[in-house]
């Protein structure tokens, strides 16, 4: 099964690391330590031009890839049908 992280960009749910929501992290100097060197590295692809709503890290021919997704993280993770809470 693959997840629609946005525009026309799919990732297979099983190579999905995490899903997480950017404003809520943008609170931690971790995470955006960990996106800043990200991107310097290379590792993020934007989706769209518009303010990304989350960040998915997956692993892609095995190295991590952090998507900046203009959809919730709350709705991507909807999207996988994987119950977190049991």
């Amino acid at each position: 099964m693959f997840l629609h992280l946005g525009e026309n960009v799919v990732v297979p749910i099983k190579d999905v690391i995490g899903i997480f929501d950017i404003e809520t992290s943008m609170y931690s100097s971790d995470t955006i330590s960990f996106l800043r060197m990200a991107e310097e590295d290379g590792f993020v692809e934007r989706i769209t031009k518009d303010a990304p709503k989350s960040f998915v890290i997956a692993e892609v021919n095995k190295m991590s890839k952090v998507y900046l997704s203009p959809i919730s993280s709350s709705t991507l993770t909807k999207r996988t049908n994987i119950d977190y809470n049991t």
